[in-house]
């Protein structure tokens, strides 16, 4: 019972965030998404990755065996999305992308705050980062067609993360006004990014519910088991255990979606896949985070 009420506490206030912007989208008031989308990724979430690395004062080699472990189960992810897709006759620049790059920031990120403490957050920032950087490379590869050196070069989220590693091998820190700066503008990222789910989710709709699914239980419970062993093939125990878990067990991120429209892969399948694994997440993380515990 007491494990129930701490999955309960740490799922609820996620589902709330959510759920409220998926009513204030519902009830038409105004949500300006591309803006808090540009505040969020080019502003917020880089000053949360370098504001929690520095306070989380992380091991330098224990952050290189996490960001290893993560593209060791994204490597494995990318696998299964190939052979998932070849086996069901798909395009492959559409469908792959939603099996590999997941949701491990608007939704993985608060999960890992409140399962674990700033430890946590650190620890499921090292996945994020790892992920960002993957996705506006090869998941844009991917989706595009083109190259992405430009893209890179200009991502904010990206220069983030070699700051917080420079940062983590150094040993250095920031004069106290620019941590003070970072933390405040870095707090308001894991809200917004609820809040921005909530509000995508309201306006997404399933176009092929089978596939839909499909890709949705794959997703989830795939990436999952994925994360899992890993864990037991690498003796990974703890935190970091819990957090690999939960972070591969993410559902697809709406990103995907922004870029399947912008390249014209098919966005509105994409757009069905979003909400079923987000759906299926949120039946499924309980239970994930009732094993992580």
């Amino acid at each position: 019972m007491l494990l129930f009420f701490q999955v309960f506490a740490i799922i609820f206030p996620v589902l709330m965030c959510a759920l409220i912007g998926f009513i204030w989208a519902k009830t038409k008031r105004p949500f300006d998404t591309a803006t808090v989308g540009q505040l969020v990724m080019n502003i917020g979430a880089p000053c949360l990755v370098i504001s929690t690395l520095s306070r989380a004062q992380l091991d330098v080699a224990v952050f290189w065996h996490m960001a290893w472990l993560t593209l060791i189960i994204i490597a494995c992810t990318l696998v299964m999305g190939v052979i998932a897709v070849r086996l069901w006759k798909l395009e492959i620049r559409t469908y792959l992308p939603s099996v590999v790059f997941v949701n491990t920031g608007n939704l993985g990120l608060p999960l890992c705050l409140f399962a674990f403490g700033e430890e946590g957050l650190a620890y499921g920032i090292a996945f994020f980062m790892v992920m960002s950087v993957l996705h506006f490379s090869l998941g844009l590869a991917l989706v595009s067609g083109e190259g992405v050196l430009k893209t890179l070069v200009k991502n904010p989220i990206v220069h983030s993360v070699w700051i917080a590693v420079l940062l983590l091998v150094t040993q250095w820190s920031l004069p106290v006004w620019v941590m003070n700066t970072v933390d405040l503008l870095g707090q308001f990222s894991i809200p917004l990014m609820l809040l921005a789910l909530g509000v995508s989710l309201a306006s997404l709709a399933v176009e092929d519910m089978m596939t839909s699914l499909k890709f949705a239980i794959l997703r989830v419970l795939g990436g999952c088991f994925i994360g899992w062993a890993v864990c037991e093939v690498f003796a990974v125990e703890g935190t970091m255990r819990g957090v690999l878990i939960l972070q591969s067990s993410m559902p697809v991120a709406v990103f995907n979606y922004l870029l399947a429209s912008q390249y014209q892969r098919s966005p509105q399948a994409v757009a069905g896949i979003v909400v079923a694994s987000t759906l299926v997440a949120f039946l499924v993380l309980p239970f994930v985070l009732w094993l992580v515990l």
